[in-house]
């Protein structure tokens, strides 16, 4: 365990965190530069040169990386080193176009290994425990990261990705597993079938490290008190690593940030200014450690804050806030902007599971917002005059939040499709 808390590294003081990213990334300019043509060509049309990079000071010199870069890029544009020094990739679903593809060379690996460890020890993980990972596996990152690290700490290490739920639960009975990792909708899912096979005190978890999708605290609640546990949140994207750039101490006040292997950066979504610590905004990484894949400057689209308060753990990476919803999944609702997880917190707050579905139209040049949430099974048994009543409560408590009203249908128990990857929260048919 004591490898991967490593109190010189994750409590050091904040001048010597600012040694190690103004050396690492003056250094990775320069690999960048002599290295990837595409971000080198970016680098000349604002006028920059590697020497303009003395130290974090001048990060904001950089231009910005998005993902539509990486697209252009597509397979080996943004590649930093040659293929046979390279071990692995990792990739996006490629939902809305070309895959986004990462390469990692065993030092990489190795790195992003020990962030995802570092998480697991911050869970309360120890060489002790059995680590039940159903995340994906694959070309996702959720499982290969979760794995790596649960080696590195020692855990006995289940590598079950999702799906098969009913061995999912024989082999979280059978082996004993104390630490569950997976995205939270399929932890949600996995407290529900727990339920129903009355397995609740067969389960010995006693944390869950849960990510890859937003998910409100009010969910992070209803996971903890449903399976017992404790539940950490964690941050990463294929882009950057993986899961592990971030994570979750037992504070839960936010995710320690691994400065040491990436710098973050808080900027205006639409100008691009760099803003004070504090302020919300998006999120932006450079990655200042990674051979293979070394992104500079790279816009995540997802909006949160980032903190230097003092935490009760003893780490002193700064703090990255659970984001509060993406610039680019943000949904314009009659000039409106609304946030997939205000509608979760106010569903939790009334009753409701995490099972719903938000579906956006436009009638006669109009938008529409309508939510399906399931009711639970006490609700369904109600009288219809009492079913009616609550879906006028929510639709109220949906306008308060929101500033605009949405349609709220009460639908029966199970009848939303259950998730074991990613949930599909909303369908956005504007856009079909």
């Amino acid at each position: 365990m004591e490898r991967y808390y490593q109190p010189e590294i994750e409590c050091a003081s904040r001048e010597q965190i600012l040694a190690w990213q103004n050396e690492r990334l003056v250094k990775q300019v320069k690999h960048v530069w002599d290295n990837v043509p595409y971000y080198r060509k970016k680098m000349e049309e604002k006028g920059v040169a590697p020497e303009d990079i003395r130290s974090v000071d001048d990060l904001h010199k950089l231009p910005f990386l998005t993902k539509d870069d990486l697209r252009e890029a597509y397979p080996y544009g943004l590649l930093a080193k040659p293929l046979k020094d390279c071990v692995r990739i990792q990739s996006t679903s490629g939902t809305t176009g070309k895959r986004v593809v990462a390469f990692y060379t065993q030092h990489d690996i190795d790195l992003w290994d020990d962030c995802c460890a570092r998480a697991i020890v911050a869970a309360g993980g120890t060489n002790e425990d059995v680590c039940h990972v159903c995340y994906g596996y694959g070309l996702f990152t959720g499982g290969p990261g979760l794995n790596g690290g649960s080696h590195k700490v020692g855990c006995l290490t289940l590598p079950m990705s999702s799906g098969n739920t009913d061995r999912q639960l024989q082999f979280m009975v059978d082996l004993g597993s104390t630490i569950l990792c997976c995205t939270p909708s399929y932890a949600a899912y996995l407290a529900e079938s727990i339920h129903e096979r009355g397995l609740r005190d067969k389960i010995k978890l006693k944390a869950g490290i849960f990510g890859a999708e937003a998910w409100s605290e009010e969910m992070r609640r209803d996971i903890e008190q449903k399976l017992g546990i404790t539940a950490y949140d964690i941050y990463g994207l294929t882009e950057i690593s993986g899961p592990g750039v971030s994570f979750e101490c037992s504070a839960q006040t936010g995710m320690h940030i691994n400065e040491d292997h990436f710098i973050a950066e808080i900027i205006d979504p639409v100008t691009g200014e760099v803003l004070p610590e504090g302020s919300k905004g998006e999120l932006v990484f450079t990655s200042i450690t990674k051979e293979a894949f070394p992104l500079l400057r790279y816009r995540t689209r997802d909006i949160c804050v980032l903190s230097r308060e003092a935490c009760p753990c003893g780490r002193t990476h700064v703090k990255m806030s659970k984001p509060m919803g993406r610039s680019d999944d943000m949904l314009i609702i009659k000039g409106v902007n609304v946030f997939p997880s205000q509608i979760e917190t106010v569903l939790l707050e009334q009753g409701f599971t995490a099972n719903y579905q938000i579906l956006v139209d436009r009638v006669n040049n109009s938008d529409t917002l309508e939510v399906q949430v399931e009711m639970t099974p006490e609700m369904f048994s109600d009288q219809l005059s009492q079913v009616a009543d609550r879906e006028k409560q929510v639709v109220a408590a949906l306008k308060s939040m929101l500033g605009i009203y949405a349609k709220v249908r009460l639908v029966a128990p199970k009848s939303i499709q259950r998730s074991e990857g990613k949930a599909v929260r909303v369908i956005d048919k504007r856009k079909i």
